[in-house]
């Protein structure tokens, strides 16, 4: 079908009854790195070389914004209010084409008059003045991926970066932008509580804004998963959990997402909008999004493969697939969104954004309250300190019943 037909398909009345689309932000994926890591599971490829990167970055620009011409009619006059251009390792790319990927989307989408727009950087890719040219371009956020400070751990994660570039990075972010997120790991191979300890004073003596500390996961289909390195014992990165914890609060940082700690004014409006079950569209080689309709929720993937994907996009057909979330399905998808936050969610704000009514969750709540992984407070429903620290089981009261 044609995007008009597709439009005119997925806005034909349905069960759901959402009273407004939710917030719209929009996701860009860029999807080369100089080296793929050994425990990662994200679409990335390694670029050409030369010359001929900066045609095929050129190429991939233009196949970008082809492909936000061709979604437009799904999102016609919704305001962007977030932008995110990850990877991959996006400041692989040059200024100028991050410029005019930036002025591609600001002819074609209207973004709010505060929208944030944040880029990944490693510091493997780091040039001084670099990060100013892309702030000159438009970018308002940088997200650093340090990972560690630690050569010999980051040796382990096939990091093209070390602690002193990671340092130099910093610096630089800290010069170009306001608002600079850092990127940490824990519980990495070898690693013990005391050099957790050295990363995490290393990070807070650059007075990060916002710091986004992940647990390794060893993914399926990476060499981690191949080839599994010991790791940190449960109790061991349970104690790393609370040290750091205690270290970002002693710095003034909330941890406000299971994840994410930030300074006041600085949570990340982007991933908000995740968490909070809004829209995103996606663009970009395997770049998934979720579009709200009056009585559906849509969810996308482009095409995976880059040279397929610069082909199909520029025809004007880079979705590789669409389909509606079934009903059965929103409960558990909404909740593994909002019980990532520390302040919750409320009642109307899951019947805004799922267009379910209350009562198809009221049984699972009332589980979760007397296991004691949920309370109420007000019009709101968080995690208490055992729910936030045993998610997992709390969503499976939400998973749909087989």
């Amino acid at each position: 079908m044609t995007p008009v037909a597709d439009l005119a398909h997925y806005m034909r009345p349905g069960t759901l009854q959402l009273p407004a689309p939710p917030p719209l932000s929009l996701y860009v994926h860029l999807p080369w790195c100089l080296k793929k890591c050994p425990y990662c599971d994200f679409n990335s490829h390694e670029p050409r070389a030369g010359a001929d990167a900066a045609a095929q970055q050129a190429r991939y620009v233009d196949a970008l914004v082809a492909d936000l011409e061709a979604s437009l009619p799904f999102v016609w006059g919704r305001a962007v209010h977030s932008v995110f251009i990850g990877g991959g390792t996006p400041s692989l790319f040059a200024p100028e084409a991050i410029d005019r990927l930036i002025a591609g989307i600001r002819a074609r989408l209207p973004l709010s008059a505060v929208c944030e727009i944040t880029l990944e950087a490693n510091p493997g890719t780091f040039e001084r003045e670099r990060f100013a040219a892309f702030r000159a371009a438009g970018v308002t956020r940088l997200s650093v991926g340090v990972q560690s400070f630690n050569d010999a751990h980051l040796s382990a994660l096939g990091r093209v970066h070390d602690g002193a570039q990671a340092r130099a990075a910093l610096e630089e972010a800290a010069r170009a932008f306001d608002t600079f997120n850092l990127d940490l790991m824990y519980a990495l191979p070898g690693q013990t509580l005391a050099e957790l300890q050295q990363d995490i004073d290393t990070a807070l003596a650059f007075q990060p804004p916002h710091l986004s500390i992940y647990h390794l996961t060893i993914e399926p289909n990476t060499v981690f998963a191949k080839f599994p390195p010991r790791v940190p014992d449960e109790d061991t990165a349970w104690a790393m959990l609370d040290r750091i914890t205690e270290r970002t609060a002693q710095a003034g940082m909330a941890r406000y997402e299971v994840s994410a700690y930030a300074r006041p004014g600085h949570r990340c409006v982007h991933n908000l909008n995740y968490w909070q079950f809004g829209d995103y569209l996606g663009l970009g080689a395997g770049a998934h999004g979720k579009l709200s309709f009056a009585h559906r929720i849509l969810r996308q993937m482009r095409h995976r493969q880059p040279e397929l994907y610069m082909d199909r996009a520029l025809a004007g057909d880079a979705v590789a697939q669409a389909h509606e979330v079934a009903r059965r399905d929103l409960p558990f998808e909404y909740m593994l969104n909002a019980l990532r936050l520390k302040d919750g969610f409320t009642l109307q704000d899951f019947m805004d954004r799922t267009g379910l009514p209350p009562g198809s969750i009221a049984a699972a709540l009332g589980d979760a309250e007397r296991r004691g992984w949920l309370e109420r407070d007000g019009a709101w429903l968080r995690p208490t300190a055992r729910g936030f620290d045993f998610l997992s089981d709390v969503l499976q009261l939400f998973l749909p019943d087989t």
